[in-house]
């Protein structure tokens, strides 16, 4: 099982719990936070709202379809995403910080804009922006307290999400299948660290450890599943891992609900490299490179690759992008 890490312990043992989070980082990539300080309330009521939206009609979730909004927000319908070029069986919408869109946009400015919500469900707006900001402050926290482990300033990272960060959040349905059993494919997040809520009982969630060593990560009570993305391998020269992980769709019958948050900086910043003391610089593994995924040190650039990827239909429709190469999910 991965490790269990309790954020209150960063004020009342701070340096127990430095210890534990560079070792979660550096060994896994993944574990569980608890002692977050979000209410309970709070992940019940958005919980709650990703179950209603996704028992509306198809025409209440198709008034936000993605297909309408050039900044890839809104509603994706079952079997419009791709990861690794094949299809990934889950329904989601995609929700960014609202923005007004900016004029003449080229390339990853096109991230920037408003988002689409349904008129038949008016609570999810503001409980999602709610929850932006909640787990913004979660993130940041758990950013500050890597900074100190790594022999850096608590605020190392605080530029790069000072002005605009390019936040996202997915509400996602993953329906049982006895057809296709990729509920998202195998993939790393090409940010900075994800918040995943889980819903109780909600199965199938898998982490790579080792060459096909894939472990399940059933949900915990109360806790957020907590990963590293792309960006903070990049800033920490390798040392946290940035860990492939995918979803297996679950049995005919049932389904899975979950809720990411990606915390991310503003679209054209780049992440700042941590210079590592060197008992760290030792045992770090290095950036792992990919010819067909590469990663790119401002984090518009690593975004953009990664929605017109993984959402091929919005980016020839609305911006004459036919992508090739490999697909990769967010």
């Amino acid at each position: 099982m991965l490790p269990v890490l309790d954020l209150a312990r960063a004020d009342t043992e701070p340096h127990t719990f430095r210890a534990e989070l560079l070792a979660a980082g550096h060994e896994s990539g993944f574990f569980y936070l608890v002692g977050h300080g979000v209410p309970s309330g709070r992940i019940t009521e958005v919980l709650g709202l990703a179950r209603q939206f996704f028992t509306l009609s198809d025409a209440s979730k198709n008034e936000i379809s993605q297909l309408k909004s050039r900044h890839f927000r809104g509603y994706s319908r079952l079997g419009g995403e791709l990861t690794n070029g094949a299809v990934d069986w889950r329904e989601q919408i995609d929700i960014g910080p609202e923005r007004e869109a900016i004029a003449d946009a080229d390339g990853y400015w096109n991230l920037q804009g408003p988002n689409l919500w349904p008129s038949a469900l008016p609570r999810l707006q503001p409980a999602f922006e709610a929850w932006e900001n909640e787990l913004s402050d979660v993130g940041l926290r758990l950013l500050r307290q890597w900074a100190r482990a790594l022999g850096a300033s608590e605020d190392v990272f605080d530029q790069a999400f000072a002005h605009y960060p390019a936040t996202l959040m997915k509400v996602v349905r993953y329906p049982g299948s006895a057809e296709n059993p990729q509920g998202v494919g195998a993939h790393k997040d090409s940010g900075v660290l994800t918040l995943l809520l889980v819903e109780p009982g909600s199965l199938g969630l898998q982490v790579e450890l080792g060459p096909d060593e894939w472990i399940d990560v059933p949900p915990v009570e109360g806790a957020f599943i907590v990963n590293i993305g792309e960006l903070l391998e990049v800033a920490t020269q390798g040392y946290l891992r940035a860990t492939r992980h995918r979803v297996l769709a679950p049995r005919p019958g049932a389904d899975r609900v979950s809720i990411p948050f990606f915390l991310n900086p503003a679209l054209d910043e780049v992440i700042p490299i941590i210079e590592l003391p060197e008992e760290l610089a030792a045992r770090s593994r290095g950036v792992e490179t990919d010819p067909t995924n590469p990663i790119f040190s401002t984090y518009g650039e690593n975004a953009w690759k990664s929605r017109t990827r993984a959402h091929p239909d919005v980016a020839e429709l609305h911006h004459g992008i036919v992508p090739t190469g490999e697909a990769s999910a967010y």
